[in-house]
């Protein structure tokens, strides 16, 4: 081999190995910089995430003040007001005929339901009471109002051991659920409520099911109630699930893990 040769290859050789260090040190920049934009990315995804979910929260602590404030407008104001009209009501029959006399016992009896309601209602509205009642407690007072009522048959389900919730989380849990009572006396049509709080191993399992007129599965997506039920259930990491169909009624799953 010429010694011309021999440094054409040597030049040859270093090209193609400079060449494959330009390509290895691309690829490698390439890399870095879409792990780079791959970060931001994720992490810009996770800012935002937070951020709706904030926001998601400072919706809810708004409404559940709302809630409050109306809870007490209920008892303090409204129930009063009731209260004092059925008492000169009462007074008011010892002065009338007997036959006058039982139409206003009926009036009476309507002022005195009234109030019943009001009573009742006010309690599941009122946040602090339902923490000191509790998840279960809660729902069998908001069954029980149902009842007697007569709005719908309903009964209540408690599988398993009980356990105590996380209490910001068990508010969430009992509105997502009274937003679905709501639903079944309003828009329904429901004659019969069944709930069931599954306390399992490592989560509770909610159920509850009506037998109403039900709605076609494109109909559900569309309700602001459901957009209020899904978001809260994110917010304390709940799998959420809602079927329904024509006349078959609906029903709701709620599948909330424990606190470690």
């Amino acid at each position: 081999m010429q010694p011309e040769d021999a440094q054409i290859l040597l030049v040859v050789a270093t090209s193609s190995l400079v060449l494959l260090i330009l390509l290895i040190t691309v690829i490698i920049l390439f890399v870095f910089f879409q792990k780079r934009k791959l970060k931001f990315i994720l992490e810009q995804k996770e800012a935002e995430k937070r951020y709706m979910e904030e926001i998601a929260k400072s919706q809810i602590e708004i409404q559940e003040q709302a809630l409050q404030n109306m809870s007490w407008e209920l008892h303090d104001n409204i129930g009063q007001l009731l209260s004092v009209a059925r008492m000169h009501i009462n007074i008011l029959g010892t002065q009338l005929t007997d036959e006058n006399k039982e139409k206003l016992d009926d009036i009476s009896e309507i002022v005195g339901k009234s109030l019943q309601e009001i009573r009742l209602l006010s309690k599941t509205m009122n946040t602090e009471i339902i923490q000191n009642m509790g998840l279960v407690k809660s729902v069998e007072v908001e069954l029980d109002r149902f009842n007697k009522l007569n709005f719908l048959e309903a009964k209540l389900h408690i599988l398993g051991e009980k356990r105590t919730l996380d209490i910001k989380e068990e508010i969430i849990l009992f509105r997502i659920m009274q937003e679905f009572f709501s639903n079944a006396i309003k828009h329904s049509k429901a004659n019969k409520l069944e709930v069931t709080l599954n306390f399992k191993s490592d989560r509770l399992l909610v159920l509850a099911q009506d037998d109403g007129v039900g709605f076609e599965e494109g109909e559900i997506e569309k309700g602001s109630g459901l957009i209020n039920m899904k978001s809260r259930a994110a917010i304390i990491n709940t799998e959420f699930a809602m079927k329904s169909a024509k006349n078959k009624g609906v029903s709701l799953t709620l599948s909330y893990p424990y606190k470690k």
